[in-house]
């Protein structure tokens, strides 16, 4: 170990680079490392980005310039890129910041111990290959010590034409079941109360596995999987993200409906109300497709929180297209919407075509369809009134030390008065006394012992 003793992650993007960091943090604490609060303090900086948008990559550039100044005058400094703007960008970053030390892709996050050791031999290292990727086996510096994500599936083989993702992060590779459930297990005995289950496109899991078949017969599903992790001692909830409408099932709704530890929320990215656009973005399914699943969701589950991604001003989006995107949401009512404005991404087929919009249009579109959003939101939260909702307990409030925060088993933050120390990792009742579109606050009940 050299002596620099002290680390600094800061990580852009997806739950998945969420997850990667946190594996990286405990690569960098198994070599000795120590976790700095202040990346100024830090002997080794990492930066894990994403590229999905236009805007979170120029943040990375930006925050890379300042360190990368700073290294001409602490020439120790150790500076990294890691994630899908290292993917996409590989040997062309160190000509833009010859202050490089490691530049490496999403698929090469387990082998961060072995890139370093060539750093520290005095090598400038680029790591952007396709890889099998590692199977997990260094613990996760977790964020959390009551809610944990667990990687299912790496990579994706959609093409969508406007997603950097494939690219950057390869194709479908699934974990094994036993894997998935060996590392739920310890979580389960570390004191984990709630585990996330990940995947680009977690609908996916499964189908590379040895025993699958062209015709999808005789293969591993993510319900399977389900089935067989939903017993593991101690987890109390599961929950699964990111689906594809293309590959979501009935059959998967009857198991989040069937398994007690499953919750009442799914996540199906939706990205457009129009077929035309549907079909350019090459999404693989329609507007009716999409609204079939959502109505049979509510046919099985009738209180699941369904939440969605959405794109708007996306090349040759007309004003009518856009307004179909705006009818689905009023139709279906989302709980919750992340919503952006298209970003052309390098490598992309729609980056290239001819009929990009202006910006105010998409400006425009993004804060009309935000608008909708909040209103449906709060329509949504207003079921909660007067309920008796079960929580689990994750932290303080940050604005408020007097109240401690949790979520509901549909993902809805709640806030209520409370003492951390004691509640913190508890699944505890709480009766909502006022709602927001995004958020709640309650009383907390006592349970008679």
């Amino acid at each position: 170990m050299r002596s620099a003793s002290r680390y600094h992650i800061t990580t852009f993007g997806c739950q998945m680079n969420k997850a990667d960091s946190e594996r990286m943090a405990g690569i960098l604490e198994e070599m000795g490392f120590q976790f700095a609060e202040n990346p100024n303090d830090a002997d080794l900086i990492l930066y894990n980005t994403c590229s999905i948008r236009d805007n979170a990559e120029q943040k990375v550039y930006s925050y890379l310039g300042r360190q990368a100044k700073r290294k001409q005058e602490q020439p120790h400094l150790t500076l990294v890129v890691a994630g899908c703007v290292a993917q996409q960008e590989g040997e062309s970053l160190l000509r833009r910041v010859p202050e490089l030390d490691l530049v490496m892709g999403p698929q090469h996050a387990n082998r961060l111990g072995d890139l370093l050791e060539q750093v520290f031999n005095g090598e400038q290292v680029v790591a952007s290959e396709p890889i099998q990727i590692v199977e997990d086996i260094t613990k996760p510096r977790r964020d959390s010590s009551v809610t944990a994500w667990v990687n299912v599936i790496y990579g994706c083989n959609e093409r969508c034409t406007y997603c950097v993702v494939p690219g950057v992060r390869g194709t479908e590779q699934s974990r094994t079941p036993a894997a998935i459930r060996s590392e739920m297990v310890e979580l389960g005995q570390q004191g984990y109360k709630e585990i996330t289950l990940l995947g680009q496109n977690i609908d996916a899991y499964g189908r590379d596995l040895p025993g699958s078949t062209a015709d999808g017969r005789h293969q591993q599903t993510l319900t399977d999987l389900l089935y067989y992790v939903h017993d593991v001692p101690g987890i109390e909830r599961i929950r699964f993200a990111t689906s594809h409408p293309r590959y979501f099932t009935e059959r998967l709704i009857r198991a989040c409906a069937e398994l007690p530890k499953v919750c009442e929320h799914f996540h199906i990215p939706f990205q457009s109300g129009d077929n035309e656009i549907l079909k350019a973005m090459a999404r693989g399914y329609t507007q009716q497709k999409y609204c079939r699943i959502i109505a049979k969701i509510r046919e099985i589950m009738p209180d699941a929180s369904i939440s969605a991604d959405a794109i708007v001003g996306f090349p040759g989006e007309t004003e009518v297209q856009f307004e179909n995107t705006l009818k689905l949401v009023e139709e279906v009512g989302f709980d919750l919407l992340n919503t952006a404005a298209y970003s052309p991404r390098p490598g992309t087929p729609a980056a290239v075509w001819q009929d990009q919009l202006p910006e105010e249009v998409k400006r425009d579109r993004l804060q009309r369809l935000n608008h909708l959003v909040s209103v449906k939101a709060a329509e949504r939260s207003q079921r909660y009134l007067g309920r008796t909702e079960e929580v689990l307990v994750e932290d303080q409030n940050s604005k408020d030390s007097s109240q401690v925060m949790g979520r509901t088993r549909g993902n809805r933050l709640v806030f209520f008065t409370g003492n951390i120390t004691q509640l913190k990792g508890q699944l505890v009742p709480v009766k909502i006394t006022e709602f927001r579109a995004f958020s709640l606050t309650g009383q907390l009940l006592l349970v008679a012992c």
